[in-house]
């Protein structure tokens, strides 16, 4: 009996320091997201497989078309998180996006790095680019990702006092490099778990080649879902995050939206 009680107990000691691990690890991958879990979000802590796909620094009228093609042909709603000067540019790319249901985010208008930047610029690099995105679409929204996801904490409260929420990844294609297809797929497959928010990019450099992007993406969303992975926007993971909702394809189809991140000016 004594030897039962022993096991029992040890066992109990076990679950708890993975627990305390899990629980530390977590804090020091994202200690932004567990310091204001109110106003950052890296990752969902959930456990239903569930995925965002993210893409940056967009729009363009090369690769961004492509991708949103792919995501039509599957049927898959992701978040772009879009800078203002390309907004400006490309216009009826943006309003593409809303039209084909995507969540639109907030990307800064000439991607600085905000770590060396005071909080003045990132409002106005924020507002300006609110500007374009309403100018193009008709909406605003409440979503940022911040350039190579350089913020730092009287940032992040800088946000919550405008109205935003901070989106990191927890999984990075580095596909900007122009790695190829197979590197990308890899990338994502060997490192994908439920809540993830990838990073992908939807326009870059001129010099940069994206191909890799559209090619791996067309493999990965039959492949994902091959795995029992659903696919979610920012939003949907946001919620699924902080209040939880039954698993649904057609959650985004009953998010108001208020709850999407967009709002009349």
């Amino acid at each position: 009996m004594l030897d039962r009680i022993f096991i029992l107990l040890a066992g109990t000691l076990i679950c708890l320091a993975n627990f305390t691990n899990i629980s530390s690890s977590q804090s020091d991958n994202y200690p932004l997201q567990t310091e204001f879990p109110n106003h950052m979000l890296y990752q969902g802590q959930i456990q239903d497989k569930v995925i965002a796909l993210t893409f940056d620094d967009g729009p363009d009228q090369k690769y961004t078309p492509e991708i949103l093609d792919i995501l039509d042909k599957h049927q898959i709603k992701a978040t772009f998180f879009l800078m203002g000067s390309r907004v400006a540019k490309h216009p009826d790319v943006a309003k593409r996006m809303v039209n084909e249901g995507h969540v639109i985010g907030n990307h800064t208008y000439w991607h600085p790095n905000l770590a060396e930047a005071d909080i003045h610029q990132m409002e106005w690099e924020i507002n300006q680019t609110n500007n374009q995105i309403y100018q193009a679409t008709g909406q605003t929204t409440q979503w940022f990702r911040a350039p190579y996801g350089a913020l730092n904490e009287q940032q992040v409260l800088g946000l919550g006092f405008m109205g935003y929420k901070g989106i990191g990844w927890s999984i990075d294609t580095e596909d900007w490099k122009g790695p190829g297809q197979s590197v990308i797929t890899d990338q994502v497959i060997n490192n994908v778990h439920p809540g993830a928010i990838i990073l992908m990019h939807n326009a870059g450099h001129w010099t940069q080649d994206l191909s890799g992007t559209v090619d791996a993406l067309d493999e990965l969303i039959p492949m994902l879902k091959s795995h029992g992975y659903r696919f979610v926007t920012v939003p949907e993971m946001w919620q699924l995050n902080h209040h939880g909702q039954p698993s649904s394809h057609h959650a985004d189809e009953k998010l108001s939206n208020e709850e999407r991140g967009y709002s009349d000016k």
